[in-house]
């Protein structure tokens, strides 16, 4: 697979890494957004192993 494809998905990880960082440090974080922003970490990690 293309290096930059690899970056990008790096890039899109450490992306939704960042929102997840920053909705956990809400007062209030929400659930739903929570799982939903792991969900698409797991879904790059798992593409980025197969690369």
């Amino acid at each position: 697979m293309e290096s930059s494809h690899v970056q990008a998905l790096q890039s899109k990880h450490a992306g939704l890494e960042a929102k997840l960082q920053q909705e956990m440090a809400r007062p209030a974080p929400d659930a739903a957004m929570v799982q939903e922003l792991k969900r698409r970490k797991l879904r790059i990690k798992e593409e980025l192993q197969h690369a």
